[in-house]
């Protein structure tokens, strides 16, 4: 069972792709996690990204392909796997289909967790962070016990940068641009899946594993 995680940032598609690893037992995989082993380990592929990284640059196509398709030929991942946050572009989308087609193996289902923009923009901006002890909160789906001040550590929660709606506007603007055709491609392709991500989490794990059939 392969399959590749859609939605826009702050969709949940995160959370989904763990929870479906850890009921079927494949590994749960994303190009940062792949990016940070091979750097650890020191592999070719690991000190090719890390030249590109190092300048801060985006690591080519090519690279993170090469990097994935090494990944998913782990024996953990012989029953399956599943990709979070990979692939982002058609070019990206393509190049994979291509490397394992050559291993004679397909993605098997391009799951789409579907929430409309200002639902995110209202879930991202409820969010609020400890930057004392790294512990988060939304302002109403796990509310601090006193207002604005972290239940562990009692210093000052705040609205972090990357969750103002100004910054998930743009953040979701860029996903439309590049992402949304995706879901085009791999419709086209016949394994697109969609669920309602509004939805209560366990009530969209229950939708996909419907999906799954399993």
């Amino acid at each position: 069972m392969k399959i590749i995680m859609l939605g826009a940032p702050g969709a949940g598609k995160g959370t989904q792709a763990k929870k479906i690893a850890d009921k079927y037992s494949i590994p749960h995989i994303s190009t940062g996690d792949i990016f940070r082993a091979n750097i650890k380990e020191g592999t070719e592929l690991g000190k090719k990204a890390k030249t590109y990284m190092d300048q801060g640059l985006l690591v080519p196509d090519e690279l993170v392909v090469d990097l994935v398709v090494d990944r998913v030929q782990q024996d953990d991942c012989s029953n399956g796997y599943v990709l979070d946050g990979f692939p982002r572009t058609i070019p990206q989308a393509e190049s994979l289909d291509a490397a394992l087609e050559k291993l004679g193996d397909k993605i098997d289902y391009a799951i789409n967790v579907e929430v409309p923009d200002e639902n995110i923009v209202r879930r991202m901006s409820g969010r609020r962070a400890c930057l004392a002890c790294g512990a988060t909160y939304h302002l109403v789906h796990i509310p601090p016990k006193k207002e604005g001040i972290c239940d562990n550590c009692g210093k000052e929660l705040v609205l972090r940068d990357d969750d103002k709606p100004e910054t998930v506007t743009k953040r979701l603007n860029v996903y439309h641009e590049q992402t949304q055709p995706l879901i085009d491609y791999y419709t086209t392709k016949n394994v697109l899946a969609e669920v309602d991500g509004t939805k209560d989490m366990e009530e969209v794990f229950q939708d996909i594993v419907k999906v799954l059939g399993v």
